[in-house]
């Protein structure tokens, strides 16, 4: 659709994208016919390659959640218009496909049950599209959250935990089909807590998958302390796709190059003449130090303060961020079932490595915060985001920030918290409360 990054793109109607670079061609009646045939043509590849199914995308502003829309189908033809025309083109869709593939292939349509825009479905609406694609075939319905274009955050980390479930909830009476509940359901207690309170009959999940591959297998063996817990920060992820780069996982580095970054395995006899430094405890001294320990290499880490982290935990402290309480959570596990020897409180000096018997030092020692070369900046009411952070310093009710990176946001976010507290706990497992939900 309309969000597509090239010369080419199509829509219901020629309006671009507020997110778009380029402005859409409006099909015509002919071709919304043969993108039709597209889609069933593509499930039917994925059938005969071996799937058990395929998954219609008709949430989060693409082609099919465009035409359903007022707000961008402004057609006069059978596609546009009423909303039985502007539903016409999806459920045709699952229609035809459903005829393609037959009875036994799984069809899951993920359906835009809170788009989040001005003139976006009613519930009433919703409804009555969820009946007509399970009508016409469709044996699950996924739930969609938010166009991509839309103003409200749906999977970054300050929306809670399970925070749209109520969503899928609303819906559970009104089809006979399975519901599927999404967006921000990272933990098995969360997915757990959704199913067994009757907000959805599954979850999907995608993220999760990215910052820990054995997320599945984890959660079956009750080893749910040692998954690497998806943070919902889309540094990753999301920001690199739409930069056109390599996804990845700002949490998991081997996320998206596991071709590049094989671990090759070591002999007994190799693993003995190794014996490797880590000098630094943040997130990179910790997945560095934990590699190692996993291949069974002798792993000294050494972190100069009284806790392993590094700037994860100023990260942490955010209102909104509690979950990079996660992520030390998981590499404290982690140097606990890797043996690693973990040193604190010990500031290593060049000469102490000289007189070591280690045969690798790594350095990663992270950053420290810039001195801008400003006059008045040795003030005393000039003071760096790791002092207000940390809770060392208190501010007055009117501060000037200096940067609008990442960094000056998130200073930003905390001194206009309405509570005006730093956060000292990861949250809590399950489904978010209500109250919180709320308040988001």
């Amino acid at each position: 659709g309309r969000y597509g990054y090239h010369h080419w793109v199509v829509a219901p109607s020629p309006l671009k994208a507020p997110i778009g670079v380029f402005t859409p061609r409006e099909l015509s009646t002919s071709q919304v016919d043969k993108t039709i045939d597209d889609f069933v043509k593509c499930a039917e590849f994925a059938i005969e390659a071996g799937y058990d199914g395929v998954e219609i995308m008709g949430s989060e502003g693409y082609l099919i959640n465009q035409f359903i829309s007022l707000e961008v189908n402004k057609r006069t033809d059978k596609w546009g218009g009423s909303y039985e025309n502007r539903i016409r083109f999806p459920t045709e869709i699952v229609r035809r496909t459903r005829e393609a593939v037959g009875p036994d292939a799984i069809i899951v349509f993920r359906l835009s049950m809170l788009d989040l825009m001005k003139k976006g479905s009613s519930f009433d609406e919703i409804k009555i599209l969820a009946q007509s694609i399970e009508n016409v075939g469709a044996s699950i319905i996924n739930t969609g959250i938010g166009w991509h274009e839309a103003r409200i955050p749906t999977i970054a980390t300050v929306v809670p935990r399970g925070g749209f479930a109520w969503v899928t909830k609303k819906l559970m009476s009104q089809v006979s089909i399975p519901l599927c509940a999404t967006n921000r359901i990272n933990e098995p207690s969360t997915a757990e807590e959704v199913i067994s309170n009757g907000y959805a009959d599954m979850v999907s999940m995608a993220r999760p998958f990215l910052a820990d591959p054995e997320f599945i297998i984890k959660a079956q063996e009750e080893r749910e302390d040692e998954i690497n817990t998806c943070i919902g920060c889309n540094q990753g992820c999301l920001d690199n796709v739409f930069q056109a780069k390599r996804a990845t996982c700002l949490v998991n580095p081997f996320a998206g190059y596991e071709k590049e970054l094989k671990s090759k395995p070591l002999t007994a006899k190799e693993r003995e003449k190794l014996k490797v430094a880590v000098v630094g405890g943040g997130p990179a001294g910790l997945a560095c130090a934990t590699t190692l320990g996993k291949r069974g290499i002798n792993t000294v880490l050494f972190e100069k303060r009284n806790e392993i982290g590094g700037q994860f935990n100023l990260a942490k402290r955010v209102p909104g961020k509690e979950e990079f309480f996660e992520t030390l959570r998981y590499f404290k596990k982690q140097l606990e079932l890797t043996g690693v020897d973990v040193r604190l409180n010990s500031e290593v000096k060049c000469e102490d490595i000289k007189q070591s018997d280690f045969s690798h030092v790594v350095l990663s020692t992270g950053v420290l915060p810039r001195e801008l070369p400003l006059k008045g900046f040795d003030h005393p009411k000039v003071v760096g985001y790791t002092e207000v952070l940390s809770g060392k310093v208190s501010v007055g009710n009117t501060v000037a920030v200096v940067g609008a990176g990442g960094i000056g946001f998130d200073v930003s976010e905390f001194l206009s918290d309405p509570k005006g507290e730093l956060t000292s706990s990861a949250p809590v497992p399950g489904i978010a409360s209500e109250e919180e939900i709320k308040e988001f």
